[in-house]
């Protein structure tokens, strides 16, 4: 088929089932039948958004750039209204600016090292509480305000 075919929304919507699956991914009308057996996420995930617009969905997922690829081997026309780009265009590759991986936001992270705290703050931040406590339920029951 020619790829600067324009087709309607209505219809793409014609085209929702197993034996003849449409969808839209950026303008892009894509007969995905015969990829429905080889989809990694299952063939119900492309039939329940056939005759439909899945860019966002798509774009979501976070597909590979060969996945982006096959839109150009599944691509029978376009969604009516949108720009068709010039060849040069195509040829350059598919992935144009609205198929760009995000770039990865780069991660501060700083390491704590071991603090230079002497051996007996151990001590310190552990047994001196507990004698402290230890001392004063002993004074209580001396003075006998501690009942028990």
């Amino acid at each position: 088929m020619d790829k600067e075919i324009v087709f309607t929304l209505s219809q793409i919507t014609q085209h929702k089932s197993k034996q003849d699956c449409w969808i839209i991914i950026h303008g892009r009308v894509l007969d995905v039948t015969k990829f429905l057996e080889e989809h990694p996420g299952g063939e119900e995930v492309l039939i329940d958004s056939a005759g439909k617009d899945v860019t966002k969905e798509f774009e979501d997922i976070g597909h590979s750039k060969a996945a982006k690829n096959l839109l150009l081997k599944y691509q029978v026309g376009y969604i009516q209204g949108y720009k068709i780009p010039d060849e040069s265009e195509l040829d350059l590759n598919l992935v144009t600016d609205s198929f760009k991986e995000p770039k990865a936001k780069e991660m501060k992270a700083f390491v704590i090292k071991e603090d230079p705290q002497p051996k007996y703050m151990i001590f310190v931040e552990y047994f001196v509480p507990f004698l402290v406590a230890a001392f004063f339920l002993y004074y209580r029951y001396l003075t006998g305000n501690l009942q028990l």
